[in-house]
């Protein structure tokens, strides 16, 4: 029986485990031991942080694993790859680590290679922020998170200091981007990459809280997009996976489209994506088992990108109060049979911050895009 190593027991590596060991694998799961489901779901459970790694190399090797991977975060990534190249197993360099977890890093190869993307610069706590010049509206975030913590859109430099205090405070590294903001509507691509081929899968369509902290309130897939618009995206995220260096692993891309379709890239994460993207959304509208692909890829194995079943459009909408349940009980007394999951918790009143800090979430499919458009939130600022 081959052994894979995950990173991470929170509900988002449970779709990693439990696919798994479907596949006969021998699941081996290495988090802070804090009670998360993986810890109870995994065949073995290590109460290692994700960030030692060398820790986790150590154990790694006493296994014998045959492929280490994780899904839906930037940071378990980073002990991924080290594990993976220290045992000569198929992963991403680390300069595709530095390259694809660091915002900052990212920008520089992004300039440096011809990939559009906003003008940004790098603060720390000891900057001079008299030498930053960029046009307003502008995003501040931490150079090292996902899931919009830290997130701040500025329209005038009277509150740049306290929302850089914040991305900093958010951030592991303690340093900030400050950026000019991207205009127009925002999607994020899912691809999957063996030996430097990358593969399109679908471009999902993305909706956010808007100014300030643009928290993402659903998801859509397959994103409206006719054909023409959908080959200059591959073309721009095919070449900015090249200039990140990213070989072998899935990756989720977030880009704008403006008015005038030009194309700009927020970011890219050299792992799946989270929000139930990867693991629900891509296998129901395109018949992908992408979350398979993730542990071939791991195991140094050939990718299954044959489709298995009917495919329909489908969407994800979180939980941030009153008015998302409601939407959720209009939708279950219209179409039942349209809901795949529900993960509903009771309402709080308090702000969501974060990702993290919502409220659950339901996911649902319909014969088209248009039926699925009727539950999704109002899209805000999507300028």
């Amino acid at each position: 029986m081959k052994k894979l190593a995950i990173i991470g027991a929170s509900y988002l590596q449970e779709p990693l485990i439990e696919k798994a060991k479907g596949m006969g694998l021998e699941t081996h799961v290495f988090a802070w031991q804090t009670g998360d489901i993986g810890e109870h779901s995994a065949d073995y459970f290590y109460p290692i942080s994700i960030v030692e790694k060398d820790k986790i190399l150590e154990k790694c090797r006493e296994i014998g694993i045959d492929g280490i991977c994780s899904i839906a975060s930037d940071l378990a990534s980073i002990t991924v790859n080290y594990v993976a190249q220290n045992m000569n197993l198929t992963g991403n360099s680390m300069e595709c680590t530095l390259r694809s977890t660091n915002k900052h890093s990212m920008r520089q190869c992004f300039e440096k290679n011809g990939d559009p993307s906003p003008k940004s610069f790098l603060v720390g706590p000891a900057s001079d922020l008299h030498g930053i010049k960029l046009n307003y509206p502008i995003i501040v975030k931490p150079t090292d998170r996902s899931g919009s913590r830290g997130i701040t859109k500025l329209y005038d430099p009277g509150k740049l200091e306290a929302a850089i205090d914040f991305a900093e405070s958010e951030g592991f590294e303690k340093k900030a981007l400050v950026e000019e903001f991207a205009e127009g509507q925002e999607y994020s691509i899912e691809c999957i990459s063996r030996h430097g081929i990358h593969h399109f899968l679908t471009m999902t369509l993305k909706y956010t809280t808007g100014y300030p902290h643009y928290i993402e309130t659903g998801h859509l897939e397959p994103a409206p997009a006719d054909e023409e618009t959908l080959e200059r995206v591959k073309k721009v995220v095919f070449h900015a996976l090249d200039t990140l260096m990213v070989t072998d692993s899935a990756s989720h891309s977030e880009l704008k489209i403006d008015s005038q379709g030009n194309i700009s890239i927020i970011e890219i994460g050299a792992r799946m994506g989270g929000d139930f993207i990867g693991s629900t959304l891509v296998p129901l509208t395109t018949g992908i088992d992408f979350t398979r692909n993730v542990i071939l890829t791991a195991l140094g194995e050939e990718l299954d990108l044959t489709t298995s079943h009917d495919v329909s459009p489908a969407a994800v909408r979180f939980i941030f109060g009153q008015k998302d349940i409601e939407a959720f009980d209009r939708l279950n007394a219209d179409h039942p049979d349209w809901v795949v999951l529900k993960d509903i918790h009771p309402i709080e009143i308090r702000d969501v911050t974060d990702s993290a800090s919502r409220l659950g979430c339901y996911v649902f499919r319909a014969p088209t895009v248009e039926q699925l458009q009727k539950y999704m939130p109002v899209q805000i600022d999507a300028k």
